[in-house]
């Protein structure tokens, strides 16, 4: 058995063992009532206890059906399943009272030693470090100027290379700092002045090279005393640390990929003064971070994730995650018109294997999308990493999973799952598309999108060819293109638009009454809407 093995728990042994963890020593400190909240082992140690089941647990009390993740670590499903170390400082934690400035610089120090960097702090995630690196740069612990913010800045810039515009740049948009664009070597130094408060990039194979790329960046900056923040979030904290070892003063990172601390935790490492600063700007303390409070649990699980870091066997974990997929690989490989493809990691983000399975949807019947959707309707819920294939006329389908999630014993699962879904289908019919002519409706549409709360002005402005349909998407602050189809009195449009380092999808259907259209709009992570438009 490999090392990592002997670590992971298996679904099995959860059940078996009702997932309790050592928590040494503990009880001897504690006033009577607070000792009595955990359960005690014959030898008087005191122990964490799984008290549900994948079935019955805390989640399915209030309507929540839990996930076997096979798509890896997305926020939206709880991004990791942390370690037993991990909880197990937790737990622990909870019992204390500590002054968290010195819990901090206790865990600054650590963190220093462990990662290769001066100092650290942890964070309520890495967008919070981003936040918080973003107002220490500003206002250093300059008390005045710090209970000023965000109305009276000194150094109100941030300049961040195009290539880095992405949506969790929300971290310095949010403290009021001022994004400065720049696409090349010479516009970069155009733009430093005594306004420019930090240059931030984000991390990628693409930008560890070239005028743009880290390392020349940091070295312009270092010229004009600018600090450069690397966002890392999902890269693997390697030591030495490429980005320090590159110039950059700040580096951050979240607890709850890769690491497998507390979901809401990050890490901010580099500079002390600068990790200071931003620990100074954060709760306890009333700055402008006050918001962002990091509990001693949450701290002291992102110490411990941080330390499993650089005693996990990494090796033997890819190997693992390898024979998983090789295991689903296995039970669907001989199915008619089924291949398969490793994709590799490209960089230090999410870095594991995963496994595509492709097939021919009119030989097995479902889909892609349909067999996502199925496993995703089953018991016990497994969502993956992405299905493709669509009727009536892209029936090249295929599915990927991720295994950097997943624990000892559910590739069993997920390869069962698979095969029923590929061998036992079920139904499935062909979209209807309605019959007769096309309705009319090129021309000028003043749309209403009523959000959960509020109502959205916009306009459609379309033109038409038979059934297809082109044209302008002009919201109240961002436009896009169209595009859809109308069949008879039913229209589908299409549009994505670009707004501020990010995108919106939009996917607007609707019923067609004369010069009126209603229906609904899906917006990708933010929900449905109704909608309606009038002939302009």
């Amino acid at each position: 058995m490999s090392k990592i093995s002997a670590r992971l728990w298996s679904r099995r042994q959860l059940l078996k063992s009702s997932g309790v963890i050592s928590a040494v020593g503990a009880a001897a400190s504690l006033a009577p009532t607070a000792a009595s909240a955990a359960a005690t082992a014959k030898d008087g140690r005191e122990i964490l206890q799984r008290r549900g089941t994948d079935t019955n647990n805390l989640f399915t009390e209030i309507g929540v059906r839990p996930i076997l993740n096979a798509r890896g670590t997305f926020t939206i499903i709880s991004g990791s399943r942390s370690l037993p170390e991990v909880k197990q400082a937790m737990y622990e934690a909870s019992f204390y009272f500590v002054h968290l400035d010195e819990m901090m610089d206790g865990i600054g120090q650590e963190l220093g030693k462990l990662t290769g960097a001066e100092w650290g702090i942890a964070t309520t995630g890495c967008e919070a470090a981003i936040a918080l690196a973003t107002v220490a740069c500003i206002a250093g612990t300059n008390i005045e100027q710090c209970q000023a913010l965000p109305y009276i800045e000194k150094k109100k810039e941030v300049i961040i290379p195009l290539h880095s515009r992405n949506p969790y740049d929300f971290g310095i948009r949010m403290t009021g700092a001022e994004l400065v664009e720049v696409g090349s070597e010479e516009e970069l130094r155009s733009k430093i002045s005594e306004r420019t408060a930090m240059i931030y990039i984000l991390s990628s194979p693409d930008v560890e090279k070239g005028p743009l790329g880290i390392p020349n960046i940091c070295a312009i900056a270092k010229e004009k005393g600018i600090p450069v923040f690397v966002d890392a979030a999902a890269e693997e904290p390697l030591t030495p640390n490429i980005h320090i070892q590159h110039g950059a003063s700040l580096v951050g990172y979240s607890g709850g990929k890769c690491m497998r601390g507390p979901q809401s935790s990050g890490m901010l490492i580099g500079e002390k003064d600068l990790c200071r600063a931003a620990y100074y700007q954060a709760a306890p303390h009333h700055c402008y971070g006050r918001a962002f409070k990091c509990s001693k649990e949450e701290a002291m699980g992102l110490l411990a994730a941080v330390r499993q870091w650089y005693k996990r066997d990494h090796d033997a974990e890819q190997k693992q995650w390898l024979s998983w997929l090789q295991h689903i690989e296995g039970r669907v490989k001989t199915l008619p018109s089924v291949t398969t493809e490793y994709l590799q990691p490209e960089d230090l983000s999410n870095r594991a294997p995963r496994l595509r399975i492709h097939w021919d949807a009119t030989q097995l019947k479902i889909t892609g999308s349909e067999l996502a959707a199925k496993l995703d309707a089953g018991t016990p819920r497994i969502l993956v990493d992405g299905g493709s294939g669509m009727r009536p006329d892209k029936m090249a389908s295929s599915i990927t999973i991720m295994p950097y999630m997943m624990g000892a014993g559910e590739e069993r699962i997920v390869a069962e799952a698979i095969y029923e879904g590929l061998t036992k289908p079920g139904h499935y019919e062909d979209p209807v598309i309605p019959g007769g002519a096309p309705s009319q409706i090129d021309g000028k549409w003043a749309v209403t999108i009523h959000y959960l709360r509020g109502k959205g002005e916009q306009q459609f402005v379309l033109s038409q060819s038979g059934n297809k349909l082109t044209g302008k998407h002009q919201g109240e602050l961002y436009q896009a293109d169209l595009n859809g189809e109308v069949h008879a009195t039913q229209v589908n449009l299409h549009s994505v638009m670009a707004v501020s380092g990010n995108s919106i999808p939009w996917t607007f259907k609707g019923a067609i009454q004369g010069n009126s259209i209603s229906g609904t709009v899906h917006m990708g992570e933010y929900g449905e809407a109704k909608w309606e438009a009038t002939r302009v």
